[in-house]
């Protein structure tokens, strides 16, 4: 069910109880605009990047702003008189000529409560915003009239903003940005440290069930890291009491997910034939199914095991063509290929280990073919590829097909090989997209949504050496990412480097959140919409600080977000 609706703010906030902190100041050199503006600060006054102002305006308005950097000035004409006015560089001295100065801060502006974009005047008082006041900088006051108005949720919590004053605001994200239809899909990245971007994955989904109907979404998590995501039905060892709080603040419960909506596919081993164990880091969960990949359930796929071969003539792509026609009718010649064996070592593509003209490729392009299929489904697996699938084990993307609203679905990857890996995150792709977009049965149970979850998203849509066209599993991220938000298939990814993925998804994300990153990455176009002074304070955010982006914000804004509620067995 979901949560009520957030109370709307007040029109304007109170302002008795919070003292001016300094006043704008417009020079000839450096004159205030509608875009920008300075103050200087009080000498007891502390500010820090990130704060949010607000600044005296016409007609009784009130303009809020976000402060990108901080400088002292002084009336020293230059670094040369100070060091004469020490006799000389004379560090014991105190110095000959006292110098007059002050901290200015510069202030990207966010908004105007009666919308006056006219340039701050000097000498207007400046002051912390309070919470009110950030909703009305950041536009969630207009979001929450909005789920007034239309009596539904709208408001999804996405973390805490402190600032140096000690005000703390909720940093509320549109739903209709996140889910569609407006817009869609959410991207992590940065160097954060141990679980930070996964950990803000979990979170952002718990809380977009917690405040949306979650009958009418169904998740499906990728666990890609030993194995983190493989207790997210687990409740956490207890929380530290400042967890509590920020989790508190957002109006959300600190719980894991529901074991009885939760499922568990583990991937198929070398030893699960004699131990039925599953091929995974640690133990496995209490409740999980098996899957594997016969002949049978994989010959429609063999595109995207071949996702990372080059294929500059197409000739892979051309058989690939040929073995999913001759399989799939059941054709003479195919009629006895039933296992990866037979494929590998029986006509039509091999005759007494020499491969066979097919169609009209040579022999040689069948080899090649041969000898990749073989090193991926023999000599480098790690036993997702069977002969005959077991009764007990399942086919992967007949699970997924069965998708309820309210239930989640964590497949593990993480101890697959990379060929392995695509394979399964395409499957999962193609089965979610197949059934939302060229699906001729309307399910009346299935869901109206689907987020999915993947880390290391890099891997399956690289920004370098990947055109379209290119490869299978990039065709189909760019598919969800720019027709996803009409279909209801959310993505949610996560990568060390944004740089490192296709433009087109991360484009297409219309949140970015970004925790410390490098100044070398930070270089790349992908960070283009960043101000250049807020790029240089990304490189020293600490653990569980984000930089988060969104639509309706005009800057971006730095979010502190609890840690997630169920067990991580690396934190």
């Amino acid at each position: 069910m979901a949560e009520k609706a957030a109370p709307a703010i007040p029109e304007k906030p109170p302002q008795a109880s919070r003292q001016p902190i300094g006043r704008a100041s417009a020079t000839e050199r450096d004159p205030n605009s509608s875009e920008q503006f300075s103050f200087w600060l009080a000498p007891d006054a502390l500010v820090n990047p990130f704060d949010i102002v607000e600044a005296e305006h016409v007609q009784d308005s009130r303009t809020y702003g976000l402060v990108v950097n901080i400088q002292h000035i002084t009336d020293a004409p230059s670094h040369l008189s100070n060091y004469i006015s020490n006799d000389f560089g004379d560090v014991t001295q105190v110095p000959s000529t006292p110098r007059q100065g002050t901290n200015v801060a510069e202030v990207d502006v966010l908004s105007n409560n009666k919308d006056l974009y006219m340039p701050i005047p000097s000498e207007a008082s400046v002051r912390f915003a309070d919470e009110p006041g950030i909703h009305v900088a950041l536009g969630i006051d207009e979001m929450m009239r909005k789920q007034e108005h239309e009596r539904r949720t709208i408001c999804i919590p996405a973390g805490v903003i402190e600032m140096s004053n000690g005000t703390r605001a909720v940093a509320y994200i549109d739903m209709d940005y996140v889910l569609g239809p407006e817009s869609a899909h959410v991207n992590i990245s940065g160097i954060s440290g141990l679980a930070t971007k996964t950990s803000y994955g979990m979170f952002l989904i718990q809380s977009i069930l917690q405040k949306a109907n979650a009958k009418e979404i169904g998740v499906i998590i990728l666990n890609v890291k030993h194995g983190d995501l493989l207790t997210i039905d687990q409740p956490a060892r207890a929380l530290p009491p400042e967890e509590l709080k920020l989790w508190d603040a957002l109006q959300l419960k600190p719980q894991p997910f529901d074991a009885n909506y939760v499922h568990y596919l583990l991937p198929h081993g070398k030893e699960t034939l004699t131990t039925r164990r599953p091929n995974c880091f640690g133990e496995p969960p209490t409740q999980y199914a098996i899957y594997a990949y016969s002949l049978r359930d994989a010959y429609d796929k063999l595109d995207l095991m071949f996702s990372q071969v080059p294929d500059p003539w197409e000739t892979i792509s051309t058989l690939i063509g040929e073995v999913h026609r001759g399989i799939e009718g059941r054709e003479p010649k195919w009629r006895h290929i039933e296992t990866w064996d037979d494929l590998l070592n029986r006509e039509p593509l091999m005759r007494e280990g020499i491969p066979q003209a097919v169609a009209h490729l040579q022999p040689s392009s069948v080899g090649r073919f041969v000898r990749h299929l073989r090193r991926i489904v023999k000599t480098r697996q790690t036993g997702l590829f069977v002969s005959q699938r077991a009764r007990a084990d399942v086919n992967l993307g007949e699970e997924i097909e069965k998708i309820k609203g309210g239930h989640t679905y964590v497949v593990d990857i993480a101890k697959l090989k990379d060929e392995e890996q695509t394979l399964v995150f395409g499957d999962i792709l193609r089965t979610i997209y197949d059934l939302y977009a060229e699906s001729p049965v309307e399910r009346e149970d299935l869901p109206r949504r689907v987020i999915i979850f993947v880390d290391e998203l890099n891997k399956y849509a690289p920004a370098r050496g990947a055109r379209e066209g290119s490869s299978p599993i990039l065709d189909q991220v760019l598919d969800i990412a720019e027709r996803g938000r009409s279909l209801g298939v959310i993505l949610v990814s996560a990568q060390q480097f944004m740089s490192a993925v296709h433009p087109r998804v991360t484009g297409n994300c219309a949140t970015r959140v970004i925790g410390r990153s490098d100044s070398a990455e930070l270089s790349d176009s992908s960070y283009r919409f960043l101000n250049p002074e807020v790029k240089m304070h990304l490189t020293r955010l600490e653990k569980g600080e984000l930089l988060l982006s969104h639509p309706i914000y005009r800057q971006p804004v730095k979010i502190k977000f609890p840690r997630p509620a169920f067990r991580q067995v690396f934190v």
